[in-house]
């Protein structure tokens, strides 16, 4: 058993370990010299050197750390292991949020929150949760979205704006982020009511970071709100992603079925193509209960 590895990380991630530590009852922070920081637990010492950009870990608890910690798979009989680090999961308790549909004229906007902790985060990782744009199988996507629903500690929010009351609020707001922003602040709101314990939110980060800001202020949400660019490779945030997509996808399929007419993703010319068909099926009012109205193909369609 070895008791000593040294492990590359960047700068990000070393970050995201020392918050994970800084919250880890186990571990005392200490000093060393050259080290951006240190913690010493009963069983390993861990001190992270961003020159080298390396994690040393040491101690009869090292590769406990390893297997447990970082979640990865130690080599016995290596005296150390010197591999790259993909991505530490956030462990912390914290909300997660992404949306579907902004960019597709049928069918609505869904906006979807997962709260993930210490208990369910490497779950959700063992169920494959990661951005659902990298996840091509619908089948896959229901698949998965039902698994994290049933995951114990795991505590989530889908809401689901029609195309109708998008319009509506498309139309009182006259801005994309700010309804983005509406939602969004909705599902932390609600998310808060079920985990008031909960001390912060991550979002993917918004052309204008204080839309978001703002909204969540004026529901007076004590949460710290953070947006990241690529927050999908947070757990919770790809778990959110794949609730927000798997909710999308299944409201186009059945407005389709009950329509007969093909609802096609995306604002592509075969998209036009079929927003066309449907209202020489069913009239030029019925298309604001089955798409985005100032997306620029309703132009084409006058």
């Amino acid at each position: 058993m070895a008791n000593q590895y040294s492990i590359q990380l960047t700068r990000d991630e070393a970050a995201t370990l020392k918050k994970k530590l800084v919250s880890s009852p186990g571990f005392r922070p200490s000093e060393r010299d050259y080290a951006d920081f240190c913690f010493e637990s009963d069983a390993a010492n861990v001190a992270y050197y961003p020159k080298k950009g390396r994690l040393l870990i040491q101690g009869r608890g090292a590769e406990a750390f390893v297997r447990d910690v970082l979640q990865l798979a130690p080599e016995e009989k290596a005296p150390s292991l010197k591999t790259t680090l993909p991505a530490l999961v956030d462990t912390t308790p914290h909300f997660g949020v992404d949306e579907s549909g902004k960019g597709d004229y049928f069918g609505p906007l869904v906006v979807a929150g997962v709260y993930s902790d210490e208990r369910c985060a490497a779950e959700l990782v063992r169920l494959g949760c990661k951005d659902s744009k990298s996840i091509p199988d619908d089948k896959k996507i229901h698949a998965i979205a039902e698994k994290i629903k049933k995951t114990a500690g795991v505590v989530y929010e889908v809401i689901c704006i029609g195309p109708r009351r998008y319009n509506e609020l498309y139309s009182e707001m006259g801005n994309l982020n700010r309804l983005l922003a509406w939602g969004h602040a909705r599902v932390i709101a609600a998310l808060h009511e079920k985990v008031p314990t909960c001390p912060r939110a991550l979002s993917d980060q918004f052309a204008n970071e204080w839309v978001l800001k703002r909204a969540l202020g004026q529901r007076h949400i004590p949460v710290q709100l953070e947006q990241r660019t690529k927050a999908e490779s947070d757990v919770a945030v790809a778990a959110a992603s794949i609730l927000a997509r798997d909710r999308f996808v299944q409201w186009v399929q059945q407005a389709s079925a009950a329509s007969q007419c093909p609802m096609p993703l995306g604002c592509a010319p075969h998209v036009t193509r079929a927003a066309k068909h449907f209202v020489e099926t069913h009239g030029m009012e019925r298309l604001q209960d089955v798409a985005k109205l100032h997306f620029k193909v309703t132009q084409k369609l006058v």
